[in-house]
């Protein structure tokens, strides 16, 4: 799970001020700001909870993976990445 929180932290724009931002715009498709939202939640949760010494399930692990590769998915639809 570290490793997977290391990764995400290089491949997405977590807190580049570009990526939340709430786009108004019609061919806007998923939106980035809520998307982003999402994963740095789960981030800040897994980051305290393997601070805490939880060891996450393979099942959290592969969930959270999913999350980040459909928001990335969801970013480069909207051009952001």
């Amino acid at each position: 799970m570290r490793l997977l929180i290391e990764q995400v932290k290089k491949e997405l724009p977590l807190y580049e001020p570009d990526t939340f931002f709430c786009g108004t715009n019609t061919s806007c498709v998923g939106c980035p700001k809520k998307l982003m939202e999402l994963v740095d939640t789960d981030l800040t949760y897994w980051e305290h909870q393997l601070n805490c010494g939880v060891v996450p399930q393979f099942d959290d692990i592969r969930r959270f993976a999913k999350l980040c590769k459909n928001v990335k998915r969801g970013l480069v639809r909207n051009h952001l990445m």
